[in-house]
């Protein structure tokens, strides 16, 4: 008779791997799990297609090594302090954020008599468990929280005692330097608490520099409104496994044929979008809007994801960009740079004589852009006739378009956009106004056609639902 509670043989169903993940007192991986289960070969291959499966439907959540319940907590993980009932503090998973569909789980946290008062805003490590009353956390380690790190500028007392002087004006004492980290007086320097009392100090973690050279000041910028700017060495992880993603066009539409461009500004440092038209014999065109299909990468619920929804978009400095995904993934893999294949959502649009859109589909696909054109290019070469048959394609479909549009008689925000230039110390030489030209246009409105067909398909698959 088999030993009650112990998993039998064989490929498990998805609940005897809820139990499993539920009762399991280390991080139940996919190979614990087929430990667990006896699982060899194929049946190995099975159930990782399983349990991605079950993530798909939402019925478990994890990384690469280890998974839980979906709406549960890992064994050990990182929270944070939200609140406070009946004197015990109230923390949530770290990871977790307001825009997620389902609410944070609330987990007591049993505080031990020796370690610190836990207040708002504190992170732990903690080792956590469900009870029949809810969910409850163990704290294992206090961890330092994003707003413990601070920026400011070394001062060195009489003594020779280091003293950090922080940037952000709200904050009117300076803090004792535990550990110079190498820095000198009058260096702007990132430092972060030395330990958990505020008579330790501070340690610096990185030396920045003059805190009045030109660069300075984005730097200071980003602290002083709390922008993140750092990706955890998770996060970084799971975007270098993501970027290596295999892509291939079998169950992609294969577009590399088309000469598509992306047409950008010339400082631009990624690239979104791209472009292709052709007419199709009877006065009309057929067009394409390729968009960089980012999903592939950032799959729903990852650190990916999240990390992402924190920060809500890329923020752009003069001299720097903070992205709003790891660099091998923003400047990368999902930017459609010239001769490379990458994945895009394809809008393909049938465009009239008269300039109406009279037929759309969106796929997947996969392309490869033939050219990265700067703005002032593309007008160039259309102005001096020097354009080939792709752009004067692509113009000649926007003159259709534009010719709806001029009948709907739209309101036409023409704002002015400046662009400031920097020389290589970072100084600002000059504040200018963009030009506006016929090859912003010309993106703008394929763009714009894109967004409106997308959203006529949303319409159209609700509309059912309102009656």
């Amino acid at each position: 008779m088999a030993q009650r509670g112990k998993p039998q043989p064989g490929l498990p169903t998805r609940q005897q791997i809820l139990d499993f993940i539920a009762r399991s007192e280390e991080p139940a991986g996919k190979r614990e799990i087929a430990r667990a289960f006896g699982l060899k070969g194929q049946e190995k291959i099975e159930l990782k297609a399983l349990l991605k499966d079950m993530a798909e439907e939402g019925l478990i959540d994890g990384n690469r090594t280890a998974f839980h319940r979906m709406g549960g907590v890992a064994k050990v993980t990182v929270l944070r302090v939200v609140d406070t009932e009946d004197g015990e503090a109230i923390a949530i998973p770290d990871s977790w954020t307001p825009d997620d569909a389902t609410p944070p789980p609330r987990l007591r946290l049993r505080e031990g008599k020796r370690g610190p008062a836990l207040r708002s805003g504190d992170r732990v490590l903690a080792r956590t468990e469900e009870t029949a009353t809810g969910w409850i956390a163990h704290p294992m380690k206090k961890l330092p929280t994003a707003t413990d790190q601070v920026l400011g500028v070394v001062e060195i007392d009489r003594s020779g005692k280091g003293w950090l002087a922080p940037v952000d004006k709200r904050v009117r004492n300076s803090s004792p330097i535990a550990d110079l980290g190498g820095a000198e007086a009058g260096q702007l320097v990132l430092a972060e608490p030395a330990g958990r009392s505020p008579r330790a100090g501070v340690k610096v973690t990185a030396v920045l520099g003059d805190p009045l050279a030109p660069k300075a000041f984005s730097l200071i910028a980003i602290h002083k409104h709390g922008i993140p700017f750092a990706f955890s060495p998770e996060t970084l992880a799971e975007g270098a496994l993501a970027a290596k993603l295999p892509l291939s066009a079998e169950r992609r539409e294969d577009l590399r044929h088309l000469p598509i461009v992306a047409i950008d500004p010339s400082d631009a440092r990624d690239h979104d979008d791209a472009i292709w038209a052709e007419p199709d014999g009877q006065g009309g065109f057929r067009a394409l809007v390729a968009i960089a299909d980012v999903s592939f990468y950032v799959r729903p619920g990852s650190l990916l994801d999240r990390e992402a929804r924190k920060r809500g978009n890329s923020v752009y400095f003069p001299d720097r960009v903070v992205p709003m995904l790891p660099e091998v993934l923003s400047a990368d893999v999902c930017s459609l740079r010239a001769g490379e294949d990458r994945a895009a959502m394809a809008c393909h649009l049938e465009i009239s004589a008269e300039g109406k859109v009279t037929s759309w589909r969106f796929t997947r696909a996969i392309v490869r852009i033939q050219e990265v054109i700067a703005y002032e290019e593309a007008q160039r070469r259309i102005d001096g006739g020097e354009a080939g048959e792709n752009l004067v394609h692509l113009w000649e479909a926007w003159g259709a378009l534009e010719k709806a549009r001029q009948s709907r008689d739209p309101l036409d925000l023409d704002l002015p956009e400046r662009r400031v230039k920097l020389d290589e110390q970072g100084r600002i030489t000059e504040i200018a106004l963009r030009e506006r030209l016929d090859s912003h246009r010309v993106v703008e409105d394929f763009i714009i056609a894109a967004i409106v067909v997308a959203g006529t398909s949303v319409a159209s698959k609700l509309a059912p639902l309102v009656y």
